[in-house]
């Protein structure tokens, strides 16, 4: 084994705070990711224009171009279609619903990424669990473990898959070996296997490996009980505050105190009209109060602090079902609301909408809403006209988790959509383009019909984890180029000497399955396909092989939820991390076997 050498040393301390930041999150990744790209350059480990080749990578623009036809296919209706032909012919069961939902969610994973497939089958799944009168936490866990083994079937879909031909091709430039990429379906056959047979394994074991959560913790069912909470049941009342009244100059707080039990839901001021007010606001001359409470203690109430009844009608909209209601909706895993209170988002005055509740884990905030820290996965009930709560969900930081009447689809356009991302897709079949420019191809066909608009496009697009990429490909060219890869590789082989061909293999596997749970999937990729070529070269074995097994293992995220697709479902199943440590692990275990023993039957 040679001996380290300082560009080693350095690689080595620059992995390691890099996985510390990951795990700590001491700063956002794709912040830790920006450090990591300056600290290479300063260092000067590798040559100057390496450092920013990440930005101009081949697998940074297939990903962009993704998201786009993603996004577009989204915004057409395809999304829709797919709902209804599940609800129409799918059986009314739990286990024949479970496992289309799951086999559909994998298939759609295969070409778009798996936390937008995800983020799509929330409202679909929440319509099956409804009509099928099934725990929504028998259902989210496998379509979401579906959606990220489906992710294998093809190399466009999850950042691993998109990186492994760059990566390998330039670990081979190193070391003076010759491979072949793969193509667009190679891995297809593995892929599939391994999203069959964790369907199966729900569907055989879902009752002893899924939680069927208390119905006081179900998101749905405790979200039926906040109408009533603010009175949105029932007829609220408008009285105007005259400036001899008492109440001016009171909290709402205060007036929330008074034993009769009248709830005031709703406030019409100069600003406007704010469902669910905070408690801090402050009642002054001439704002109408929307009341809400018994007829006796009402008319008591009005009387005592000298209130006058308003002509018209001020609340109708909180009783117009066809304009305005409320609405479920799911805070993005990475998005750039995790960490900010709601009065930090500003989502009154941006948005149009007022935020009832949060449901975070079987539990309900009703109180003091505008101090509540999000995080990923918090379920927001949100009260507004439903062009507003459109609005909101179209920015990608929430997902909707109920339906509304949202913004008709853009059906006129759904030819197109679905002629770019074929386009796409044909070209990477059947010429040799590079897949980001292939991918860019049908991205660009989505812009000039105006399917999305360009701001849409922008939008789609998830920025932290293109400079995610960015960040970490330098890195991955570091440890390779300073001969990291080579060293590391070596204590592998000295510590599996001993182990037939498929042990190694499983070795990898095990390392990725650790790095993808503590740093990221992208992450894993990147740092140890140089590893798994130097280890293959050592063995006499296919370094693509051992390849392609970390960019797959790179998926195997089950066991807790780091992943987005797992913290993004966490909120709406109820789920808490024992749930994902139980399933998960058998998940794991599936995983492991089946991509060793498919990998040597169908990649050679």
């Amino acid at each position: 084994m040679d001996a380290l050498t300082i560009e080693m040393i350095l690689v080595l301390v620059i992995l390691l705070g890099t996985v510390v930041l990951f795990i700590t999150e001491v700063v956002r990744i794709d912040i830790t990711a920006m450090l990591v790209l300056v600290a290479i350059g300063v260092a000067g480990l590798i040559e100057p224009e390496e450092v920013l080749a990440g930005f101009s990578s081949n697998a940074v623009v297939a990903v962009i171009a993704i998201m786009i036809l993603g996004a577009a296919l989204e915004k057409v209706g395809i999304m829709r279609r797919v709902a209804a032909f599940l609800l129409e012919v799918g059986r009314h069961t739990e286990r024949g619903m479970g496992s289309l939902l799951s086999a559909t969610a994998a298939g759609l994973s295969a070409f778009i990424q798996n936390v937008g497939v995800a983020a799509l089958y929330l409202p679909v799944t929440e319509r099956v669990a409804t009509r099928t009168e099934t725990p929504i936490s028998r259902l989210l866990m496998p379509m979401g473990f579906a959606a990220l083994s489906g992710g294998s079937i093809t190399l466009v879909a999850s950042g691993s898959m998109i990186l492994l031909n760059d990566v390998l091709l330039s670990s081979a430039q190193a070391l003076q070996i010759e491979v072949e990429p793969f193509g667009l379906f190679a891995p297809a056959p593995v892929g599939i296997a391994l999203a069959a047979s964790g369907i199966l394994l729900f569907a055989i074991f879902g009752h002893r490996l899924l939680p069927a959560i208390d119905p006081a913790d179900d998101p749905r069912l405790a979200m039926e009980g906040v109408a009533a909470i603010y009175g949105l049941e029932k007829t609220v009342k408008p009285y105007s505050v005259p400036g001899a009244s008492s109440l001016n100059g009171l909290l709402l707080g205060e007036i929330e105190e008074d034993p009769r039990g009248i709830s005031l839901v709703a406030v019409q001021d100069a600003d406007g009209l704010t469902i669910a007010p905070d408690r801090s606001y402050v009642v002054l001359p001439g704002i109408v109060l929307g009341l809400v409470g018994n007829d006796e203690e009402l008319e008591s109430f009005v009387e005592e602090y000298q209130l006058r009844p308003v002509d018209g009608a001020p609340f109708a909209i909180l009783h117009d079902p066809e304009h305005a209601g409320i609405a479920e909706v799911v805070v993005r895993p990475g998005s750039d609301a995790v960490d900010f209170t709601v009065g930090q988002l500003r989502m009154s005055d941006i948005y149009g909408v007022n935020v009832l509740a949060i449901h975070r884990q079987g539990r309900l905030f009703l109180e003091s809403l505008r101090d509540v820290r999000l995080r990923a996965g918090d379920v927001l009930v949100v009260f507004a006209p439903w062009k507003r709560i459109d609005h909101l969900t179209s920015e990608t930081s929430f997902v909707p988790l109920s339906d509304y009447p949202s913004e008709p689809p853009r059906t006129d356009k759904q030819w197109w959509a679905l002629g770019g991302f074929l386009l796409a897709m044909g070209l990477v079949i059947l010429t040799q383009l590079q897949l980001a420019v292939a991918l860019m191809a049908g991205a660009v066909i989505i812009l000039l019909s105006r399917t999305l608009t360009a701001d849409e496009a922008y939008r789609a697009v998830s920025w932290k984890t293109v400079f995610l990429l960015a960040g970490l490909i330098p890195l991955g060219t570091a440890v390779e180029q300073t001969g990291t890869a080579a060293w590391i590789a070596d204590m592998v082989i000295t510590a599996t000497e001993s182990l037939p061909l498929w042990g190694i293999q499983m070795t990898i596997a095990l390392l990725t399955t650790v790095f993808t749970l503590t740093i990221s999937n992208v992450g894993a990729a990147v740092l140890l396909i140089p590893l798994a070529v130097n280890v293959a070269v050592g063995v006499d074995a296919d370094p693509a092989q051992f390849a392609m097994i970390v960019a797959i293992a790179a998926s195997n995220s089950f066991l807790i939820p780091t992943h987005q697709v797992n913290a993004l479902l966490m909120g709406p199943g109820g789920y808490e991390v024992k749930d994902f440590l139980r399933a998960g692990a058998a998940m794991t275990v599936v995983f492991l076997v089946v991509l060793v023993v498919t990998i040597n039957l169908f990649v050679r």
